[in-house]
């Protein structure tokens, strides 16, 4: 009992001598150098960024880094590579119906009948869409989402929000995406289903992630990066790859994680 009294007098004072000497070093760099400024957040795109701040923090240092992540590596671990890759395949296979009506909203016949084939040749031969046979047969995913419809339109970005759970999106993209909630057969999913459905993609994108983190950790800014990163992929999305060419350079990081993610 005495030694273990000793052990933890001895623990304390260490551990107040280490405040203590922290406290010093404080106190001289605030001597030693002026006080630094309050930020001043001023991106007309996100209006409300000391709160999205404060959510990216709660999404990346908590839900991130306690959660997400050690169940994508147990995911990553315990399920086999191809068997993941069915899972996504019939998750997008699903999107393919939306992604028709969306562009014949935007005026993109070539593209909806793709869309239209790839549905029908991957819920059909590709076993309901675990085999992505159409992208074998040249027809390649389009992708359009009632966001990009809603851009073509003319209708603008709204504010930049970080959702909790979620991440980066803009007014008009959570509208967006609960348009093309409604559409058949998303619509039709049960709650466990559409659970499982948000579930695999949140794991699909974070394995995506996890091939370019270090990137993203050694960024001076991770919020902002990942801002720059969200805007810059919708419009490549918007555009169908050829966006206009940006006022501002892009950061070379920003670029890299592009190419990674996609």
């Amino acid at each position: 009992m005495s030694t273990l009294l000793g052990r933890t007098f001895l623990l304390v004072l260490l551990l107040s001598l280490t405040a203590c000497a922290s406290s010093n070093v404080a106190q001289q760099q605030a001597l030693s150098s002026p006080a630094t400024p309050t930020p001043v957040y001023n991106d007309p795109r996100d209006p409300f960024e000391r709160v999205n701040r404060s959510l990216w923090d709660f999404n990346y240092d908590i839900l991130d880094a306690y959660i997400l992540r050690p169940v994508t590596v147990g995911y990553m671990t315990v399920v086999p590579k191809p068997a993941r890759k069915g899972l996504i395949n019939v998750v997008d296979n699903l999107g393919e119906p939306a992604s028709f009506l969306n562009s014949l909203l935007q005026a993109k016949p070539e593209k909806a009948a793709v869309s239209a084939g790839r549905f029908l040749v991957n819920s059909t031969v590709g076993v309901l869409g675990i085999f992505d046979v159409a992208t074998d047969l040249g027809l390649e995913n389009a992708d359009e989402n009632f966001n990009q419809t809603l851009a073509v339109w003319g209708v603008g970005d709204g504010a930049y929000l970080m959702v909790p759970a979620r991440g980066p999106t803009t007014i008009r993209g959570t509208v967006g995406g609960i348009v093309d909630n409604l559409y058949f057969p998303l619509g039709l999913l049960n709650t466990p289903l559409t659970l499982t459905r948000a579930a695999i993609i949140a794991l699909d994108g974070r394995e995506q992630v996890m091939q370019v983190e270090n990137m993203l950790n050694n960024s001076l800014d991770p919020y902002s990066f990942i801002k720059e990163s969200y805007y810059q992929r919708q419009l490549f999305k918007i555009f169908d790859g050829n966006p206009p060419a940006p006022e501002e350079t892009l950061d070379d990081d920003v670029l890299d994680f592009l190419d990674e993610v996609e």
